[in-house]
């Protein structure tokens, strides 16, 4: 069974800077696509970064670009999720997710299959 575990969340001041983690287990992930989501209080939730696990080709969601960088390191089953220079509205619950059917958005959040539990990133001004 498909397991992901995100970490790394917390309280950070506007303009610092946090990394997330995603621990991914229970199937091969070399075919698969991972990405990082986020919902905000009161918001739908909304993509930020992909990343494909095989060649590690990467998509932002615009409001990101410049400031995040997705990453996988394959021999330990990792994602992580560099946030630099944050601000207030980056405030949200950020979920780790997978997928391995094909997909022309790797943005696209119906294209994902597996969620983890979410980790809560808070930025004040």
């Amino acid at each position: 069974q498909v397991r992901l575990v995100e970490s790394g969340g917390g309280l950070v001041q506007a303009g610092g800077s946090l990394m997330l983690s995603c621990a991914a287990s229970g199937r091969s992930f070399s075919s698969s696509g991972l990405a990082w989501f986020r919902q905000a209080s009161g918001k739908e939730r909304e993509s930020v970064a992909a990343i494909m696990w095989s060649g590690g080709s990467t998509y932002y969601a615009d409001s990101v670009k410049g400031r995040f960088t997705v990453s996988r390191d394959a021999t330990k089953n990792m994602m992580y999720l560099q946030m630099n220079n944050l601000k207030p509205e980056d405030t949200a619950v950020y979920y780790c997710a997978a997928r391995w059917r094909y997909s022309r958005d790797p943005l696209r959040e119906l294209e994902y299959e597996y969620w983890g539990q979410g980790t809560q990133v808070t930025v004040s001004s």
